[in-house]
């Protein structure tokens, strides 16, 4: 995976054909102190954000070329990189897709430029809150199960294999690991990893839950580390083994 650090200036790449919003998006962020690059196709935008020399992406669902999913996808297959969708609004179903392919967090058309500012802005603090969480929580593996998490070099593996999380899979891993056997409900864990207001969320918890499963878990539909209790929630715990 590429190595991923946010540095001053942050440097932001968004995809996105429509010129005239593509463009506000840079005056607005460019007015914030970002450095901005435009990618007006889905190819184009996937080879820069490969590149390694952005800090987040900014992506458009409808994209020539490649649509914003597929770009996602392909991202998040090699680099940590925040990914903030841009759906149509309305389209609750792009949302969901965005977030099952790797994006770490959505608006939707038509929005104010400062709102995606303000977006930014959170998801980069994000990466450097976790950064210095981990600093000062420790930097010994957490291991539950067959499920090796290790803040030091920010990896994670099962089964002794590596395992590409995003940002926010990460960390809410992470945050279920410092807690173990502990019953955690969507808003709560919404609230906590989130940082944000819990209320009309609780499907985005629930996204994430299904993507770790999807990646730690022998058998995704049964899952026996990451957890589901009826009415309350959720809980980590280790696999029991007969």
């Amino acid at each position: 995976m590429t190595a991923y650090q946010v540095q001053a200036p942050a440097r932001i790449l968004v995809i996105e054909d429509d010129q005239d919003i593509a463009e506000l998006e840079r005056d607005y962020l460019e007015a914030s102190g970002y450095v901005v690059t435009l990618a007006a196709d889905g190819p184009k935008g996937l080879a820069l954000g490969l590149s390694g020399g952005f800090d987040l992406a900014i992506l458009d669902v409808m994209l020539p070329g490649m649509d914003g999913l597929s770009v996602c996808r392909q991202l998040r297959e090699r680099t940590s990189m925040p990914v903030i969708m841009v759906t149509a609004r309305g389209e609750d179903v792009d949302v969901i897709r965005g977030l099952g392919v790797g994006a770490d967090d959505y608006v939707t058309k038509p929005f104010s430029p400062s709102v995606l500012v303000a977006r930014v802005r959170a998801r980069l603090a994000e990466v450097q809150r976790l950064r210095g969480e981990e600093r000062t929580a420790g930097q010994e593996p957490l291991r539950m199960g067959h499920v090796v998490l290790n803040p030091a070099s920010h990896e994670v593996s099962t089964h002794g294999r590596p395992v590409t999380l995003t940002n926010r899979e990460y960390e809410l891993l992470a945050f279920l690991m410092r807690h173990p056997n502990v019953v955690f409900s969507r808003q709560a864990l919404y609230e906590r990893v989130w940082r944000e207001d819990a209320v009309g969320d609780g499907a985005t918890v629930t996204v994430h839950v299904n993507r770790l499963r999807e990646k730690l878990e022998d058998d995704p539909s049964h899952p026996e580390l990451l957890q589901t209790v009826r009415g309350a929630g959720y809980v980590l715990r280790a696999p029991e083994r007969g």
